[in-house]
């Protein structure tokens, strides 16, 4: 059975588990190795069965934890060539550590992992998408300024998706960012609002998706119950009914979410 843990989420550090009781994968390293490592632990997820750890992009809430853990780790880290580049370059990663270019599918962990662009300002930025060996689909798709064609392709169908819901729009407009950052969040290079969340969590309800967690929330610019009553709101427009045709969850900031197995 698939098994899905958003360990971190959010503008302070990103960290999820995907894989089975045997073996799995982390996408990103944003908080410290001890952090993570305590994660895995209140969740029973024994450090031994992970196998690599997938990066996005190179942004410090992705991989500030990075060299610590694959140093204590010992597995790859998979990513596109620009992001394993810069990791190198900038000695992200333990010496001895493997960096493995992603191609257009692989096998890693048991499942079929494909990954896909998202429009960030990174050196390159991305979302995965995972087949299962029961044939359970989840995909991932954050740090997006928009839901691109490519993105879509990706992530409708799938039994489970994480999907971004950085920021609300009043509260960013009236909020203490300079006008600079303000543009750049609401950009398509930038982060996703509340209001395009939700609008595509409806699309992907209406296509069979079941379980969706709202993640990668801001600080600054937004509320755990905001993000959840917006897309909520437009899942209600649609006639969905919450616990019967989706179950809605907001991933935590600081703590890891239960543990979901399906």
């Amino acid at each position: 059975m698939a098994r899905f843990c958003p360990l971190f989420s959010g503008s302070s550090g990103n960290s999820t588990f995907v894989g089975n009781a045997q073996e799995g994968l982390l996408v990103d390293a944003g908080v410290s190795c001890k952090r993570i490592l305590e994660a895995l632990a209140e969740r029973d997820i024994p450090q031994e069965i992970i196998r690599g750890i997938l990066v996005t992009h190179e942004h410090s809430d992705h991989i500030k934890g990075l060299k610590v853990l694959t140093k204590r780790l010992k597995v790859p880290v998979y990513s596109s060539a620009p992001v394993l580049e810069y990791l190198a370059q900038n000695e992200c990663v333990s010496p001895d550590c493997r960096l493995m270019e992603l191609e257009p599918d692989n096998e890693i962990a048991g499942m079929r992992v494909t990954p896909f662009h998202t429009p960030h300002d990174a050196v390159d930025s991305m979302g995965f998408r995972f087949e299962t060996g029961d044939s359970r689909i989840l995909a991932i798709a954050t740090d997006l300024g928009y839901v691109t064609q490519e993105v879509k392709e990706h992530i409708l169908g799938a039994h489970l998706v994480m999907l971004e819901s950085n920021y609300d729009v009043r509260m960013l407009e009236c909020g203490t960012y300079p006008y600079f950052l303000k543009q750049r969040i609401k950009s398509s290079r930038g982060h996703l609002s509340n209001d395009d969340c939700a609008q595509q969590v409806s699309e992907l309800v209406k296509a069979g998706t079941a379980r969706v967690f709202l993640a990668h929330l801001s600080k600054e610019n937004n509320l755990p119950q905001l993000a959840y009553e917006h897309t909520r709101y437009s899942l209600q427009e649609i006639g969905a009914k919450e616990n019967y045709d989706y179950l809605l969850q907001v991933a935590p900031r600081d703590i890891p979410a239960e543990l979901m197995v399906f």
